[in-house]
């Protein structure tokens, strides 16, 4: 067995929010449901959808999900990177060969890690499919079959966060990511309340945004300290990494970076400085599957902890979950999937299994879920683009 990888087709697509999604998050902090300081409405969600074809018909996909806000990106960025100037490293190798394409990616194109990620990614589904096994067995095999999650509550009236919350107790998630930094009067009053309703029945973490400057965040984090905070992430600017050092070093609870976190080196970078406590990886950070075991093994060498987050489509979705399925005793915080709640469609053709605040790892050979290609038909917002 030799395949070679023959062609990349990459497929830029919008999908919008759930009317119910847009309704709450219009009506939250900065009609975001969130305190991070964009102006521009989030009606919905940009991706770029990759699929590699084998010279024996195999076909791996992988997704990103871009922000500007965040990642500074959008769909033509990333497929002109690939188009121009990654793509040659991947075309007629063996997808097996991963691990030296990851290497002569890193030697010959500097930083990069969403596109990079986004087309190992898709070799991994490949490989999984190639030797009809899961993906997770590229990892080391599964642990565990299903997987607990978190889920998110956005930053609005606090009557609405309770109700929201309660909704979502009821319905089996025992862990919650709730959004603060309006001020921290009402960030007190929010966790105050949240943990006065479940009690010890609930892990509480929260999402700042870079809602402060770093003395503030001093002062907002000590203030809610009293209701058991797992962790807070993203307190200031994510270009401040001497600001997150500044706070870690002055509050107890663990400090998550988000938006500052986009590579290994960034995370090395923020570990050094003392600056977090916990790591966070979805499908684009720190770019693949290969770096996020990397990261993932040395955040458990180093005490830290580690979470698995996005809001992606569901093939991003089963990745992540393969991911924590061969990782879960490295990983001490419940997983966040929030794509399925937010998204009017998910892409692909057998949903995911969601049920009471778990997620069942996807059986089957690579990713575990078929992309609908209606659907990609429907919400592409530009032609395909094929890479020969």
């Amino acid at each position: 067995m030799n395949p070679k990888i023959v062609s990349i087709d990459l497929t830029p697509i919008h999908v919008p929010f759930r009317k119910e999604t847009r309704e709450v998050m219009e009506s939250g902090e900065g009609s975001l449901g969130m305190a991070i300081p964009s102006e521009e409405p989030w009606t919905g969600a940009d991706f770029v959808i990759c699929r590699i074809t084998t010279s024996d018909g195999s076909i791996g996909v992988a997704d990103v999900l871009l922000w500007l806000p965040e990642d500074g990106l959008l769909p033509e960025n990333v497929i002109n990177s690939v188009e121009k100037g990654f793509g040659k490293y991947f075309l007629g190798e063996n997808p097996f060969n991963i691990r030296r394409i990851h290497d002569r990616l890193d030697r010959n194109v500097a930083r990069n890690e969403i596109e990079k990620g986004l087309l190992e990614n898709a070799c991994y589904d490949l490989m999984g499919k190639i030797i009809n096994r899961p993906a997770c067995d590229l990892m080391g095999g599964k642990s565990v079959d299903r997987i607990p999650l978190a889920v998110l509550v956005p930053l609005t009236d606090l009557n609405t966060m309770v109700t929201y919350a309660k909704f979502f107790y009821n319905s089996g998630y025992k862990s919650f990511r709730y959004k603060l930094g309006s001020n921290i009067i009402e960030d007190v009053e929010i966790s105050k309340t949240l943990r006065e309703v479940f009690g010890p029945k609930v892990r509480l973490r929260v999402d700042y945004n870079q809602a402060y400057r770093p003395a503030e965040a001093v002062q907002a984090i000590k203030s809610i300290e009293p209701y058991d905070i797992d962790y807070a992430e993203q307190p200031v600017s994510k270009n401040d990494f001497l600001g997150m050092a500044y706070v870690q070093k002055r509050v107890d609870t663990p400090l998550m970076a988000h938006e500052s976190f986009f590579s290994l080196n960034d995370f090395a970078t923020l570990v050094e400085l003392r600056a977090v406590g916990v790591l966070g990886i979805n499908c684009g950070r720190p770019g693949g599957i290969i770096n996020s075991l990397k990261a993932i093994d040395y955040a458990e060498q180093r005490g830290l902890g580690v979470v698995v987050h996005d809001q992606s489509l569901g093939i991003s979705a089963a990745m992540l979950i393969h991911l924590v399925a061969a990782k879960y005793h490295s990983i001490n915080h419940d997983t966040e999937l929030f794509g399925h709640m937010m998204l009017e469609d998910d892409l692909i053709v057998k949903k995911l299994e969601f049920k009471k605040g778990m997620v069942k790892v996807p059986e089957g050979p690579g990713w575990g879920v078929q992309l609908d290609e209606e659907a990609l038909e429907k919400y592409a917002t530009g032609p395909t683009i094929f890479l020969e």
